[in-house]
């Protein structure tokens, strides 16, 4: 069953497996969870079966995850953009750093991960470095399973 297209490299690529729950969806459920709503009535508000609400619950041991925070040293989505007008003005990777107070090298290395100076644009690097966010790094949760507090 195919549950959603994602644009991956320029190309329109359909997902395969069951759909799971949007962001908002999620929302919902925890605030709900926190009213006191039990896992059937919380299922039939959002349409889902209530198997589905308890996998998200017990993922998370019943407690809501706290909301993600950027690092203060992390690029902006407003550092993106500049990032993306400077590109298109044609400025040099060192001149577009000055103007948003970032080393060039973060700036160079921004530019060559999101497809270079003709293919950067600020929207789809912002969602790669969400994903990337989300993402668990094995060797940390390896490293931390070989001290025993995993």
């Amino acid at each position: 069953m195919i549950n959603a297209t994602v644009l991956v490299d320029g190309w329109l690529v359909a997902q395969m497996g069951r759909p799971g729950m949007s962001d908002a969806m999620k929302e919902d459920l925890w605030r709900r969870w926190r009213c006191g709503d039990s896992i059937s009535v919380i299922g039939r508000a959002l349409g889902k079966p209530p198997g589905s609400v308890f996998t998200v619950l017990k993922h998370h041991g019943g407690i809501a995850p706290a909301e993600r925070v950027r690092r203060a040293d992390r690029l902006t989505t407003e550092d993106r953009e500049s990032i993306s007008r400077g590109l298109e003005a044609e400025m040099s990777l060192r001149s577009i750093a000055v103007a948003i107070d970032r080393p060039a090298s973060t700036v160079s290395r921004e530019v060559a991960r999101n497809g270079g100076r003709e293919k950067y644009r600020a929207f789809a690097a912002e969602q790669r470095a969400q994903e990337q966010m989300r993402r668990r790094n094995p060797l940390l949760c390896r490293r931390i399973r070989c001290f025993g507090r995993w």
